[in-house]
């Protein structure tokens, strides 16, 4: 029995599948630091909350700006200086997380984001050690903040690497083939 050769209408040109990609090392690792700057971010917001005994040492510090005020002037712009800190401290923290959230889900511009809250939380990390961190027990506030400015810049240094941009660039992972189901079977 002769059976024709149905090869020339074959298709060789599979429909196209969207799948998902795991992350590069790079990315994966820029995660990591990032994830590590928030966690220094935290400890160090926790040590800015508690250390309201700092609270003189900062009106001290306003004092040394000009000395002809009243004294509940110092009290209150050493408060004002107090909580503004925590609470930059705090919004920085969280839109940090919800930029590494854009940069994991591929949203474009994400890095120039990161990058924008990376320079502030080093005038934030600068502004801390001069009028916040004072004193013997601002040490290791200093440090936090330091571990964390650096692991952002490490996270950020990370996420510009090459397979990083790649990754980040291609917006969805597309394959040639057929849909496998859970189940294995093609639809």
């Amino acid at each position: 029995m002769w059976l024709p050769d149905w090869t020339p209408f074959r298709r060789t040109n599979q429909p196209p599948v969207v799948i998902k990609q795991p992350p590069t090392f790079s990315v994966r690792l820029a995660q990591f630091l990032w994830v590590l700057s928030f966690l220094a971010g935290t400890v160090a917001g926790f040590l800015v909350a508690i250390r309201e005994e700092q609270l003189p040492q900062i009106a001290d510090a306003v004092r040394e700006v000009n000395a002809t005020r009243a004294e509940e002037t110092y009290t209150s712009a050493a408060e004002i200086v107090y909580w503004s800190a925590f609470g930059i401290m705090v919004t920085l923290l969280l839109v940090q997380i919800t930029l590494l959230v854009s940069f994991m889900n591929r949203r474009k511009s994400t890095r120039w984001w990161q990058f924008g809250t990376v320079a502030v939380q080093f005038l934030l990390f600068l502004v801390i050690a001069e009028m916040v961190a004072r004193g013997d027990q601002g040490a290791s506030l200093r440090q936090l903040m330091t571990a964390q400015v650096g692991l952002a810049l490490l996270a950020m240094l990370m996420s510009v690497f090459p397979g990083a941009i790649a990754w980040t660039a291609r917006q969805h992972d597309i394959r040639r083939g057929t849909i496998v189901s859970v189940s294995g079977t093609e639809l």
